[in-house]
């Protein structure tokens, strides 16, 4: 069984603009270990701060009583003591103790002879076990110190070994490593230190993070370190879900991680950190799990041509069908089906049109844009239980805009006025007045996002994008206009709409 330690709240957290609350950093914290089944969270660096100092007081005192402190572990340094009093006072068992691990890092930053550094080190270890608190030793820049002064690194461990140390961490601190150097450097440690447990930890700067882990895992290493969402220094860490998709299907390896629970996890950190994932990456991207071409989508209906080992459904997620101008019967299908939509193969074909037209003009289509789609072709009256009969804005220099609207809910038509603090917000703040009225639950808007198709026109379509969170469930809704109001506008009547229909 590999082991997997996620360094999110450490080396994750030193990702430019990232900084947990203690809040944040315990709920992740519990999120990786109950949910996600991490094996080892490393949480902090020691001495940082008094914050710091509290949030990891309030991790190791959850961690304590539901019987998993000993998965905790905080980076300390060789410093007399000093990192283990701090590590001791937070209510930590675990130091991951940051040696040199070239003769570069040493001798310039140090400023030390090899046997002075050897001698510090096995004096924090000793001091650490009076202490009752465990020892992992990391090798800072051990890959440098494997190409430029290997003997340097064989000393090291040579002279550290028969002290109590649990793990020797390997890192490629400046992600100079290629998979086959990974490998090589990988072998040569296990073949000189058989005894020893061989942790690697991977960084990202050539785009090579989730490949040196394969090639270190497969040179033998006891365990690998990961990050969600990849996050960690400069180009970031190796990604927990893509290592541990690698893990499972290309190696044949078994870990302790729950599959199912990566997409949320991953989701969790994303709105902690403010980092968005991006679109295409890798099992956890929005777009990863969504056919475009409609071969594909026909190739799906046709014992699954086009799908691969990674099914969404391990990850917790569904497969999707994009709509745009490279859309065939297929994918248009596939999406009225999960509508409950059957149409014969005429009206398919109308249908088939529109969309790849409005993908032509760089219009982004959804599913939820279908229904109103197939009303407009083929003329079915789609009737809303929500409309807006009439609205007026005003904005005027020095006053708070204003928002006038009129609207039929169930046929009863409703007026209410509001200021607000934009065009926007006036008029769902009188929406919200009249929902309220009525003793209805009006859903948070949770996201914002507005853009037009490449090109830069004054006559552009603007797409708007809201996100809502209604009685816990998070959804979006979208809509299309020259102007950017009446976009924001249909996305909002297209949200009432939604829950007004259950779905």
């Amino acid at each position: 069984m590999l082991e997997i330690l996620d360094t999110t709240l450490r080396d994750g957290e030193q990702t430019n603009g990232v900084a947990f609350s203690a809040h944040e950093k315990k709920a992740i914290a519990r999120l990786l270990i109950k949910e996600l089944n991490v094996d080892r969270i490393e949480i902090a660096s020691a001495r940082v701060s008094d914050g710091e100092f509290e949030a990891v007081r309030g991790i190791t005192s959850w961690a304590a009583q539901a019987g998993c402190l000993d998965r905790i572990e905080i980076l300390g340094f060789v410093d007399s003591g000093k990192s283990l009093a701090w590590i001791r006072d937070a209510g930590g068992r675990m130091m991951n103790l940051l040696c040199k691990g070239s003769l570069r890092h040493l001798t310039e930053q140090l400023k030390k002879r090899p046997e002075e550094h050897f001698s510090d080190i096995a004096g924090q270890v000793e001091l650490a076990t009076q202490m009752g608190i465990g020892v992992n030793v990391y090798l800072e820049d051990w890959s440098n110190g494997m190409k430029n002064s290997p003997d340097y690194v064989f000393n090291l461990v040579e002279a550290i070994i028969p002290l109590n140390i649990s793990r020797f961490m390997l890192p490629d601190t400046l992600g100079i490593l290629t998979p086959d150097v990974t490998y090589d450097f990988c072998c040569e440690m296990r073949r000189r230190f058989p005894q020893a447990r061989f942790d690697f930890h991977a960084h990202n700067d050539y785009d090579l993070a989730v490949a040196n882990v394969y090639s270190a895992i497969r040179a033998g290493v006891n365990g690998i370190h990961v990050t969600i969402n990849g996050l960690g220094e400069r180009a970031g860490n190796a990604s927990l879900s893509s290592a541990v998709a690698i893990i499972h299907d290309q190696l044949g390896m078994k870990t302790n991680i729950k599959e199912d629970k990566i997409n949320h996890v991953s989701k969790v950190v994303e709105t902690y950190s403010g980092i968005h994932i991006s679109p295409n990456q890798p099992v956890i991207g929005e777009n990863v799990f969504t056919q475009c071409a409609g071969v594909h989508a026909d190739g799906d209906s046709k014992n699954n041509l086009y799908c691969n080992a990674l099914v969404p459904e391990r990850f917790g997620r569904t497969r999707e069908y994009a709509l745009g101008k490279t859309s065939g019967n297929a994918n248009i299908r596939k999406n009225l089906e999960l509508l409950g939509i059957d149409l014969d193969e005429e009206s398919m074909r109308k249908v088939t049109q529109r969309v790849i037209e409005l993908g032509d003009k760089k219009e982004q289509v959804t599913q939820e844009d279908l229904p109103y789609i197939v009303s407009d072709v083929l003329r079915y009256d789609i009737v809303d239980k929500i409309k807006i009969l009439n609205y007026s804005l005003s904005l005027t220099q020095g006053l708070k805009p204003v928002a006038t609207l009129k609207i039929e809910i169930g046929g009863k038509e409703y007026e209410e006025t509001a200021t607000g603090d934009g065009q926007y917000d006036a008029f769902v703040r009188a929406l919200r007045k009249i929902y309220k009225s009525l003793g209805r639950k009006f859903p948070m808007l949770t996201n914002y996002a507005v853009s037009i198709p490449p090109g830069g026109r004054t006559d552009a379509f603007v797409q708007t994008i809201i996100s809502w969170n209604h009685d816990g469930v998070d959804f979006k809704t979208r809509g299309l206009d020259a102007d950017q109001m009446e976009a924001a506008i249909k996305a909002t009547i297209k949200m009432l709409n939604k829950i007004e229909s259950g779905n």
